[in-house]
């Protein structure tokens, strides 16, 4: 049983294809150097949660000037420079006494797992679909209201066009 007492504010922020497609191979399936600097912005400072593939494929770890959480069900598993976790319990004990934003970046299995436990969801989206072997999970957009949205953009390096949406869920949990 998950004890949502000590439920911290979890924020989602998740780049994610017109199919849902978020990576392929461990690796992303685009790069946008702005929205990298967003996300670099919006999670500085703050814990990031990430899943082990996750941890794996980071160019650098830890990601700094931020708390690293890895959720991995894997026991043995070891992360130097990051804490690791086991359950969702377990996340959210490391966290009780934080109250800001806590940042959930992926993969798939951990935005599926503590999606029922977030508030707010920042979604880069690429208006394109992509062959990719992990995906986005579909959600009920009905629990959420879009409370900002960017103008269309275009990246002349990556030839894509995408959009910043923000979402908070109509009744926190």
């Amino acid at each position: 049983m998950i004890n949502i007492d000590k439920k911290p504010n979890l924020s989602i922020i998740v780049a994610v294809a017109e199919n849902l497609a978020i990576g392929k191979n461990n690796d992303l399936l685009w790069h946008l150097s702005s929205d990298l600097k967003r996300f670099k912005k919006l999670t500085m400072g703050h814990p990031v949660v990430m899943g082990r593939r996750t941890w794996e494929s980071l160019p650098k770890r830890p990601l700094p000037g931020r708390r690293n959480i890895v959720f991995t069900q894997n026991t043995d598993f070891k992360a130097d420079g990051a804490e690791v976790v086991h359950s969702v319990n377990s996340l959210f004990e490391v966290l009780k006494d934080y109250d800001d934003e806590v940042f959930v970046m992926g993969g798939a299995s951990i935005y599926q797992l503590l999606l029922p436990f977030t508030n707010r969801l920042y979604v880069t989206r690429v208006y394109r679909e992509f062959d990719g072997d992990v995906f986005f999970p579909v959600i009920d957009m009905s629990e959420f209201n879009l409370v900002s949205l960017s103008d269309p953009m275009f990246d002349e390096e990556s030839g894509l066009d995408y959009a910043y949406e923000e979402y908070d869920r109509k009744f926190r949990i």
